[in-house]
């Protein structure tokens, strides 16, 4: 009876314990996060094993190949754990591809990618797509407009810049360029120059609020506890577009926002011009699917967007948000549940999810 007693208490802990969940599921994402061994057959195995599911009882958990083999375990030889799985076999050929696409003057084509890949085009667009969140040809694009971004950056001209960028004629280019650079290549490379953004600053319970917009929509929405500095990240964020600031006509979408952030059930329909890299208006527009009152991890942002390594890139990616309330990354928690830092404010951040939470 007491072994018996042992083994049910046994059993109990490995079936509250998240990781016993992942072996039930035969969870491939969880590969490489932890190994299992099973007392009764001597073998460690990945949590994706398709080997008959052990007694929880005889389950030992080990958060390295390494440690189970330290306490006397062999590989299972159907998973294979001592070898890449092939998740990581995924992972490293598809980044091998990435830095090919990086240095290639031009986009290669897919069927040369998928050659490399030693894989078959459906399936290699699969696998990238899987592994960046990214078509291949999607992929190549944001690469070429980060160099753009870069050379531009760097003082070329704009015709030096789409040429080294892989671009092959400026009609290309152009045809996109917008969308890349959130305004024409030479307005980016002057710094927004010629860039008309009109901008007003009002009170809230929050502090100070600032709302500034563009021709395409809302462009910043700043908060604080000085106006003046406010104002002053509003000219680092666009040094050199046209600014003017406080009109009458704008007061009342500063009193729109701000009647959202005393009353959060009144939503918040604006039209946006939303500015950054093509990974970070991937993580906003998965911020902005996230339900009033309700809140997501950074690691349920990255699973989201096909990227689950990639959590301290969403993090940051938050923190470049500018247009807060717009762009709802205070609803963006830790795993834990408890609250990381937020760019305008950890109290603020507390505030808003509690009136939400309220509504």
């Amino acid at each position: 009876m007491n072994l018996l007693k042992e083994n049910a208490e046994l059993a109990k802990t490995v079936k509250s314990d998240s990781r016993w969940g992942s072996i039930v599921d035969r969870e491939a994402a969880a590969d490489g996060k932890f190994y299992y061994s099973v007392k009764t057959t001597g073998v460690y195995c990945r949590p994706s094993c398709a080997a008959r599911l052990a007694r929880p009882e005889n389950v030992v958990f080990h958060a390295t190949r390494q440690e189970a083999e330290n306490a006397g375990f062999r590989p299972c030889k159907r998973c294979k754990p001592d070898r890449p799985s092939l998740v990581e076999e995924h992972a490293a050929k598809i980044t091998g591809i990435c830095r090919l696409i990086e240095q290639s003057d031009e986009p290669p084509r897919l069927n040369k990618l998928a050659a490399e890949a030693r894989m078959s085009v459906f399936h290699f667009h699969r696998v990238f797509k899987a592994v960046t969140g990214l078509t291949p040809n999607g992929y190549a694009k944001a690469n070429m407009a980060k160099r753009v971004r870069t050379k531009l950056g760097e003082g070329s001209s704009v015709t030096e810049a789409i040429y080294d960028a892989g671009f092959n004629s400026n009609s290309r280019f152009y045809e996109t360029s917008n969308q890349m650079l959130g305004m024409t290549p030479s307005e980016f490379r002057a710094g927004g120059s010629h860039t008309d953004i009109s901008f007003a600053v009002g009170e809230c319970s929050l502090g100070s609020i600032l709302v500034a917009t563009s021709e395409k929509g809302v462009c910043a929405i700043l908060l604080g506890d000085d106006p003046a500095q406010l104002v002053r990240d509003l000219q680092d964020q666009f040094p050199k577009a046209n600014l003017t600031g406080n009109e009458k006509r704008y007061e009342a979408l500063v009193a729109k926002v701000v009647g959202f952030v005393e009353q959060p059930g009144l939503g918040l329909d604006l039209p946006l011009d939303i500015r950054g890299t093509a990974f970070q208006q991937r993580v906003w527009k998965a911020l902005r699917e996230i339900p009033f009152g309700r809140t997501a991890s950074y690691a349920m942002i990255a699973e989201k967007i096909g990227l689950p390594k990639s959590v301290r890139a969403v993090a940051q990616a938050c923190a470049a948000n500018s247009l807060a309330l717009a762009i709802p990354c205070h609803r963006v928690i830790r795993t834990n549940g408890s609250l990381s830092g937020y760019r305008w404010g950890v109290e603020r951040k507390r505030t808003l999810l509690d009136r939400e939470a309220r509504a």
